[in-house]
């Protein structure tokens, strides 16, 4: 099995991927992983730390070329390979392209992921970790073109290959997630529906939605929307713009951090084009969606416009759509006529998963 890992600096692929590989061993799998950044760094003593993107290109690339020669080699031997690298990168040379097709076809990877971010904590690291200056927006684009540069990678190669896109999350993450998408192709991939924004506010609400999701992704191999949080932030931009302040001050990996108001401004239609786009695409990759609706305190449902378009797109793509409609209320025709299966709870749903790997 051999697994190419992309995405944009600022991720700390390399540390998570570690835990994978931790995690695979305390399993019993053998993986090894190649970071391609490394060995670059190895091969040329003489770069200094952080400075590998600063080089002429033409050295860089040839650099590249010689490092993934040696991985195609070792490809070979290894029972399991995971390559960690970039399908782009944004720099002072401009954006410009970090793989090329032949040394990938030879490669021949059997599933390519592309890791992804939020923007805050994407910001954050960046700014601890490297020199370059950065707006919201350039990590935004870069975070874009870096999906569909791996989209890219991925067909100019092998179109049976299988690609993802995988949200990073805190800490060790979706590591599990990571694990069964290398590892446990038999079980079922689900993507997960739930209203967020207006329900951010009611803790009770919020602490079934948590359960709901947990209980799921001991089951299935999940895809969370909300590994990747960032609708919050325009809503924090213009209350402190009502109020005269210039600024939001956010926790992100357990930093406080300060973005200007004018910056969240200019970056809104960004994110809420991007949240549409890339929740649509983790629905395309997975087998199913499971949709939670919470009751509000007066019985009402707490479904938002946001989780009918999924519950739409994913009928349209031909996936199984399952409901857990915890309200009082009944559901609209516009629920029952799409969904494979209606629960009243998730115990309900549970008992129907039984026998769903």
């Amino acid at each position: 099995m051999i697994v190419v890992v992309t995405g944009m600096v600022g991720i700390d692929k390399k540390r998570y991927l570690q835990d994978v590989v931790a995690l695979a061993k305390s399993r019993g799998k053998s993986v090894s992983l190649c970071n391609v950044g490394d060995e670059m760094y190895a091969e040329a003593p003489d770069i200094a730390d952080g400075h590998i993107l600063d080089i002429p290109l033409k050295r860089l690339e040839t650099l590249r070329r010689s490092v993934i020669k040696d991985i195609i080699a070792k490809a070979k031997s290894a029972e399991n390979l995971i390559v960690n690298t970039h399908a782009t990168f944004r720099w002072r040379h401009g954006l410009f392209r970090a793989f090329d097709f032949d040394q990938m076809r030879e490669l021949g990877a059997d599933k390519y992921i592309c890791m992804i971010d939020g923007v805050d904590a994407l910001h954050v690291r960046l700014t601890s970790e490297h020199p370059i200056r950065h707006s919201l927006k350039d990590l935004l684009v870069w975070r874009e073109e870096e999906m569909l540069a791996t989209e890219m990678m991925r067909s100019g190669t092998n179109e049976t290959a299988e690609v993802y896109s995988l949200s990073r999350g805190e800490g060790k993450g979706t590591v599990e997630t990571f694990y069964r998408l290398m590892f446990e192709a038999e079980r079922k991939k689900a993507y997960l529906s739930f209203p967020m924004t207006h329900v951010m506010e009611l803790d009770d609400v919020m602490k079934e939605i948590e359960g709901f999701r947990n209980v799921m992704k001991e089951k299935f191999t999940c895809f969370d929307p909300a590994n990747l949080e960032e609708a919050y932030l325009p809503g924090r931009a213009k209350r402190a713009k009502d109020k005269g302040e210039k600024e939001i001050t956010i926790t992100s990996l357990g930093e406080k951090v300060a973005f200007g108001v004018g910056e969240i401004e200019q970056i809104e239609a960004d994110i809420n084009s991007q949240i549409y786009a890339r929740d649509f695409a983790l629905i395309d990759q997975a087998d199913m969606i499971i949709s939670f609706i919470p009751a509000m305190a007066d019985g009402r449902a707490a479904i938002s416009s946001g989780v009918e378009r999924e519950l739409q797109h994913a009928y349209e793509a031909g996936k199984e759509v399952f409901v857990v409609w915890a309200a009082a209320a009944e559901p609209s025709v516009f629920v029952t006529q799409t969904a494979t299966k209606v629960f009243k709870n998730i115990e309900e749903a549970l008992i129907f998963f039984a026998d769903k790997v």
